[in-house]
């Protein structure tokens, strides 16, 4: 390792920070992950800062606008931190209910666009376009290198493709002050694939995904930051997913007559179809956050292309509003309260027999916690009935 190894109580003292408080911003769009020890706490979640504080002891407040501020709307408030008047900030002691306070060996790292902050989580104020990490670190080791991972767009399915993961190293001179470099992460395990795989000395590794979809790759190292979760599109060959042109559209290559490519079950060349067409939802991301009377109203998505044809979508979309749940009625195009909290509690209702697919909320999504899934039925009656975070069930929120 690179990293200047510094004291526990130096390491803090960079976590909080002695300059002054940074002036407030205006709210910008920006992305949050939480690291635990052992687990993600909060993936890479984007949404736009406000500038409403929170009051994490009841008194002292915590600009909206912040890289705390932004942890709050993360977490929607799950997090812990104390006032100290020593410096003028506060210090995350907790995380979704993983605590680190100093003294136990170990504290909660703030780091703006993968370098670590120069003040206190509530004193770091955002910009458009920044990302903002927090990571469980050792008081008594080296500051942890947050890994990033780089990953193709798209990739053909049982191909292998390469992947490259970079440290990104803080080290610190004489007088503390930092320099911040990325070099290729050695020694990295790679996981998301077919198998796991280690990268050489220059960072990169094969990897090879045996399905098609969006495959989730992320580097792990110990010592270091494990990395977010970076998506690929797997398709195969040109099926009309990732970009790619299939047979009979405009631009399509036609295929030699003589040649019939199937996997045995996809209904092609004469083969039976048992596979469903794969639906995934759009223009929501996993965790975003709208700002009240910003919530969206139209509701989108994508089949992957199927050859008996796509047969039905259905949707459903479960509301929570401070434990008051209720679910989107298609039949009489209002929410209806829901007995019991939970998106299986829900009905589903139709969103048409085409991909893509739109549905038309009659009004903006109000304030409330949400779960929107979707379910595919293709031709052949085959049902895309397992549910994937980040593909076909999404959970966002409205302030």
């Amino acid at each position: 390792m690179l990293h200047r190894r510094l004291t526990g109580l130096l390491a803090v003292l960079l976590a909080l920070g002695c300059a002054p408080a940074a002036l407030a911003a205006g709210p910008a769009n920006v992305t949050v992950r939480v690291e635990g020890d052992s687990a993600t706490l909060v993936p890479r979640t984007a949404l736009t800062t406000s500038t409403t504080p929170s009051y994490p002891d009841g008194t002292h407040p915590c600009s909206g606008t912040s890289a705390g501020g932004a942890l709050n709307d993360a977490t929607n408030g799950n997090w812990l931190a104390h006032w100290d008047s020593s410096f003028g900030e506060y210090v995350v002691d907790g995380i979704m209910g993983e605590t680190h306070t100093f003294g136990s060996g170990e504290y909660w790292a703030v780091y703006l666009d993968d370098v670590p902050a120069a003040d206190g989580a509530c004193n770091v104020e955002l910009q458009p376009g920044d990302s903002v990490l927090y990571a469980a670190a050792s008081e008594s080791g080296a500051t942890p290198a947050p890994l990033e991972l780089s990953v193709p767009a798209s990739a053909q399915k049982g191909q292998a493709f390469t992947v490259a993961a970079t440290e990104v190293v803080t080290t610190y001179d004489s007088n503390f002050n930092p320099t911040t470099t990325r070099q290729p992460a050695a020694g990295a395990s790679i996981s998301g694939g077919d198998a796991a795989v280690t990268t050489g000395a220059d960072g990169t590794a094969t990897v090879t995904v045996g399905h098609t979809g969006l495959a989730g790759l992320r580097a792990a190292k110990s010592g270091d930051v494990r990395s977010a979760t970076e998506s690929v599109c797997v398709h195969d060959g040109s099926d009309g997913t990732c970009g790619t042109t299939a047979a009979g559209q405009p631009g399509a290559t036609p295929a030699p007559a003589a040649v019939c490519a199937t996997n045995g079950h996809d209904g092609l060349c004469g083969t039976k179809d048992t596979t469903p067409a794969l639906g995934q939802i759009k223009g929501v991301l996993e965790q975003e956050r709208f700002a009240r009377g910003k919530g969206p109203r139209t509701l989108t998505g994508i089949a992957n292309p199927d050859a008996s044809g796509l047969r039905l979508v259905q949707l459903r979309l479960e509301r929570n509003d401070r434990g008051r749940c209720s679910a989107f009625d298609g039949a009489r195009a209002r929410f209806v309260r829901m007995r019991r909290c939970g998106a299986a509690h829900a009905r589903w209702f139709a969103a048409g027999t085409r991909s893509p697919w739109s549905y038309l909320l009659p009004t903006r999504l109000p304030r409330g916690r949400y779960v929107l899934d979707v379910r595919t039925t293709d031709g052949a009656g085959n049902v895309d009935a397992t549910l994937q975070r980040t593909r076909n069930r999404i959970v966002f929120y409205v302030r």
